[in-house]
């Protein structure tokens, strides 16, 4: 799967991108990322790719001639390239955004800056992804948590696919608490249910304890989770209990 970036940073993608499973992916030919210089696409010898906006107001805004030319450019050569434009008035990103994205051949990311871009670049995207409701200081920190889910997701990049199904988000729920030696730690003890052998008794007290933790730290998952008549009649029975 190829990732391509427009930037006027490239330089702020190169360790990011070289460390740990992202470099792994790339030494066995499974992912390969480019960041592309938006400045090489930009008009005049200065190579401008901002300017004040019409009807006032403060900051600069970015023109479309380079970006739009980017973006022709680096999809031009790609086979059925998706366009994405890193902004907070995008739709959320979420695990099945992530999944659905992860089987494209190609992704180009664009990055904005400043206090956006003019709006006709958004003619030459397909969508608009947002990373949350919270402002960053550009495009490129959303697309390094865009690439790292949907890297994730690319077949062979993760040793074992039942290591990202049973994450956070995957099934619609949080993910049920981990443990590892020592079995117990200043006091606190790992649940007996774990150290039991019984798969059967594990899986029942992992898929509770995430339906727990998901009604305490995020219940509005629960609405669009889904979950047994059983799991609906004890998480009910829950709250009877609280109240």
């Amino acid at each position: 799967m190829q990732f391509h970036i427009i930037t006027i940073f490239p330089e702020w993608f190169t360790s990011p991108l070289s460390t740990g499973l992202l470099q792994k992916a790339q030494d066995k030919a499974i992912l390969s990322f480019c960041a592309h210089n938006l400045r090489d696409y930009a008009p005049g010898k200065h190579r401008s790719t901002d300017d004040t906006p019409y009807g006032g107001g403060w900051g600069m805004v970015m023109t479309p001639e380079p970006l739009v030319n980017a973006i022709e450019a680096v999809s031009a050569p790609l086979s059925n390239p998706r366009r994405i434009f890193l902004s907070p008035q995008g739709r959320p990103l979420s695990q099945a955004k992530t999944a659905e994205l992860a089987a494209s051949e190609a992704l180009v990311l664009v990055c904005g800056r400043y206090e956006g871009v003019d709006e006709r670049v958004l003619a030459f995207v397909d969508e608009e992804i947002s990373i949350g409701d919270y402002i960053v200081s550009g495009g490129e920190v959303a697309a390094l948590v865009l690439i790292d889910a949907v890297a994730r997701l690319v077949p062979g990049v993760v040793g074992r696919k039942e290591s990202t199904e049973d994450e956070s988000f995957s099934t619609g729920l949080l993910e049920y608490p981990q443990y590892t030696r020592p079995e117990e730690f200043r006091g606190m003890s790992v649940p007996d249910v774990l150290l039991s052998g019984h798969h059967a008794d594990i899986t029942q007290w992992r898929r509770r304890q995430s339906l727990i933790r998901t009604r305490t730290r995020r219940p509005d998952l629960l609405k669009k989770a889904s979950l047994s008549p059983e799991e609906r009649r004890w998480l009910t029975q829950m709250d009877d209990t609280d109240t």
